[in-house]
């Protein structure tokens, strides 16, 4: 499994040990009036663990503590790894990135896009731009999520029967569903969060010959000893895994099994997008091989170019979100924040007003685990939790400057 021990003394790093601490004091709040269930928080610079802490419980009822080794859903921080695993397929040559998305899923080949109507009986017309290996990478294929409840094009993916939960379909199933239903915008014109990710995962299938689960592993998860991190966990893991709450009453954190339970058994469909369970270990190298340009350990999964054109802004014209987006739901605020391949951007710091670096990058998941990486500074910062959804406190958004604040050199 990844290692997390503190390497050093912060001060060795830049980092001042007692504002560091601040961190600390500030999110035991969330655990101490029933917020979050409780929480791991690692930072790091040039590669070395400066500070890792744990405080509250992964299992409320049975009081078993947050530790180093605690497996979490990480759910959309699933979607860089899904980036990276296409981005190494493009290295080879197996695709470009403007090859229409029909080339590996013939489904996609006859595109329609929502004009006007309700969900039960939709107005489209023929999409003129097919979806591109881009437009997954970059969330402006014109997919959604059932989830979002903000366009009509929402409702129809939940009437063919993907909301949150997962459905009785397999990936290569789901792809061409999602297929038939109309597309939101057309293709690069708009973003909106969405099950791109998946569809991209399903052309690293297509593309590599094997399942997405078994590329993960032998491609990126062994050669990064991130041991720990899968699509279900093994019933002789099942103590470590942390339970999954939602905000209930006074917004105290409520046990709920009825979803945290399905990272205990194998899924029907490998979400590329929000599949994985993960620790914060196994984490904390997947993040140091990306802010050393794609190599770790002497193991390199990307070129350092490749890395660099990954973490760019890739929305059309260098607009932000603000300029482009649907309003709906993402793991990142809007303003100042760009998107490349995979992971949002910071473009403007002073726009979005929190505290960062420009060219900033990283990531969320739904049940509030976050991260980012800082190749400015040279940091790196988790959060891992297990609270349903991430829109419920702005964790990153507070996380930011706590972590900056305590930068002294």
């Amino acid at each position: 499994m990844g290692d997390l021990t503190v390497d050093v003394e912060p001060e060795q790093v830049g980092f001042d040990s007692s504002r560091l601490q601040q961190i600390d004091r500030h999110f035991k709040r969330f655990v101490e009036d029933g917020r979050l269930p409780g929480w791991l928080i690692a930072v790091s610079r040039a590669g070395e663990l400066a500070h890792v802490s744990t405080y509250g419980l992964r299992d409320i009822e049975n009081n078993l503590p947050v530790e180093t080794d605690s497996l979490f859903r990480i759910y959309s921080m699933t979607k860089p790894v899904t980036s990276v695993a296409a981005m190494m397929l493009y290295e080879q040559g197996a695709f470009h990135l403007k090859d229409p998305i029909s080339k590996f899923i013939p489904a996609f080949a006859d595109q329609k896009v929502y004009v006007q109507g309700p969900a039960t009986s939709p107005v489209t017309k023929p999409a003129i731009e097919p979806i591109r290996i881009w437009h997954l990478l970059t969330h402006m294929a014109g997919l959604t999520y059932g989830f979002h409840y903000a366009h009509p094009t929402d409702a129809i993916y939940r009437h063919a029967g993907f909301d949150f939960g997962g459905s009785e379909l397999n990936l290569a199933e789901s792809c061409d569903r999602w297929a038939t239903l109309p597309l939101m915008f057309e293709p690069g014109s708009e973003w909106n969060y969405s099950v791109a990710t998946d569809v991209l995962g399903r052309i690293v299938e297509v593309a590599s010959g094997t399942s997405l689960d078994e590329f993960f592993t032998e491609r990126i998860f062994e050669p990064l000893r991130m041991n720990d991190t899968m699509f279900s966990v093994p019933e002789s893991d099942h103590g470590r895994l942390a339970a999954l709450y939602v905000p209930g009453a006074e917004r105290r954190a409520t046990r709920f099994d009825a979803m945290g339970d399905a990272a205990k058994s194998p899924p029907v469909m490998l979400s590329g997008g929000g599949g994985l369970v993960s620790t914060a270990g196994d984490y904390h190298r997947f993040t140091q091989m990306l802010l050393r340009g794609g190599e770790l350990d002497g193991v390199r999964l990307l070129g350092r170019k490749t890395v660099d054109f990954m973490t760019m802004n890739h929305l059309p014209g260098g607009v932000d979100l603000e300029g482009l987006a649907r309003p709906t739901f993402a793991e990142t605020s809007f303003i100042g924040i760009g998107f490349g391949l995979g992971f949002s951007v910071v473009q403007n710091p002073a726009a979005h007003k929190v505290m960062s670096s420009t060219g900033s990058y990283g990531w969320g998941g739904a049940a509030s685990t976050t991260f980012w990486i800082d190749p400015v500074e040279e940091i790196t910062a988790m959060f891992f939790t297990q609270l349903l959804p991430s829109s419920t406190y702005d964790i990153r958004g507070q996380l930011e400057p706590l972590v900056y604040q305590a930068l002294i050199d």
